[in-house]
């Protein structure tokens, strides 16, 4: 079945697939960053798609010069109960990638916590500030360059 959405998607979109990956029975669909926005809405409104539901918005730190972050769609169609994952790349030097708050407006929270956590922007996402750290913190505690023990008088904390 997932077969079949990804040759939907590579029929319609020859150019934004990167990369298809299967691990055990979950596919993943690497896309184009600038393109994920058109992807998602045909995942959406395609009759033989139908993904309604998005799950969760993840980012993750490759850690390497090109492509270091990692963003992660995943998204679910209740009609036909499957899943599918899409993984954006973006580096260092522009952590902008566009929302997709316009397609599943339930994108909004998490796109949020991976501005927090990792310093990626979406363009597009009309509240776009921190959800656990303080406005003015000026790090990203999920990226793997910030110490494990963080960084001592970043943030003032109660005293006993």
């Amino acid at each position: 079945m997932a077969e079949q959405v990804v040759e939907q998607v590579k029929k319609n979109f020859p150019d934004s697939v990167l990369a298809v990956k299967e691990f055990r029975d979950q596919t993943t669909l690497h896309i184009k960053k600038e393109d994920i926005v058109k992807v998602c809405t045909f995942l959406r409104d395609d009759e033989q798609c139908k993904f309604d539901y998005i799950v969760d918005v993840l980012g993750a730190d490759a850690y390497t010069p090109e492509n270091r972050f990692e963003v992660i769609y995943n998204i679910y169609s209740l009609s036909c109960k499957r899943r599918l994952l899409l993984k954006i790349f973006t580096d260092e030097a522009d952590l902008h990638v566009p929302s997709v708050t316009s397609v599943w407006q339930g994108a909004e929270w998490p796109e949020r916590e991976t501005y927090d956590m990792f310093g990626i922007i979406f363009d597009g996402n009309k509240d776009l500030r921190r959800m656990y750290m303080p406005e003015e913190f000026e790090y990203y505690p999920l990226r793997k360059d910030y110490p494990l023990m963080g960084v001592p008088d970043s943030i003032p904390l109660p005293r006993k």
